[in-house]
């Protein structure tokens, strides 16, 4: 399927890759931003078509079954996400590069079938208790949440040799400098 290239950043949640990647958007008009599918209750302010494309449990396993998507993972119990064909075509045909924010086994997933065409680079926490302090911070997820996030989290900073860069995410604006570096060339050459 891809013609163009693909920019995959990529962490556990709280990590900072959505923080890098709204850096990059803003600082970069060649870059776009691929919005995801999900199946998870929309947060107070996530807009339809701009943060996700909101949707059903039953309509995205429709999507897949049609081989809709280029990548799709079930996130934890009952959450899908994944990144449809059509967004990546659609920015693409925008004579943009996307950008995706995605799940580790979802970035491996792109990465191996396209390897030639993507990029994948792992935002990495300072330590897992930073993180930990990251994810209370938000205010957006109960206790358990937060369990199941920091035992994936885990299990995802172990996968981070598996990406062409990794990034240490101790200063942000650093990391956002450093990553814009990485882009570029890629995307340059």
């Amino acid at each position: 399927m891809p013609t163009g290239k693909i920019i995959i950043l990529t962490a556990p949640s709280g990590a900072g890759k959505s923080s890098i990647a709204y850096y990059l958007l803003e600082n970069n008009e060649w870059l776009a931003f691929s919005v995801s599918a999900a199946t998870r209750e929309r947060r107070n302010g996530e807009i339809e078509g701009i943060h996700y494309y909101f949707m059903s449990p039953e309509e995205f396993r429709a999507k897949v079954k049609n081989d809709e998507f280029l990548e799709w993972e079930m996130v934890y119990k009952d959450n899908y996400y994944g990144t449809l064909k059509s967004e990546i075509e659609r920015i693409w045909s925008e004579g943009k590069t996307p950008i995706l924010d995605i799940d580790v086994k979802g970035a491996i997933h792109i990465q191996q079938e396209y390897p030639n065409n993507t990029l994948s680079i792992f935002v990495a926490p300072p330590s897992v208790e930073v993180l930990e302090k990251r994810l209370r911070g938000r205010g957006t997820e109960s206790e358990e949440k937060i369990q199941t996030r920091m035992s994936k989290a885990a299990y995802e900073i172990s996968l981070q040799s598996s990406f062409d860069k990794v990034i240490l995410n101790d200063d942000l604006d650093k990391a956002c400098a450093e990553a814009e570096k990485i882009i570029t060339q890629f995307v340059k050459n």
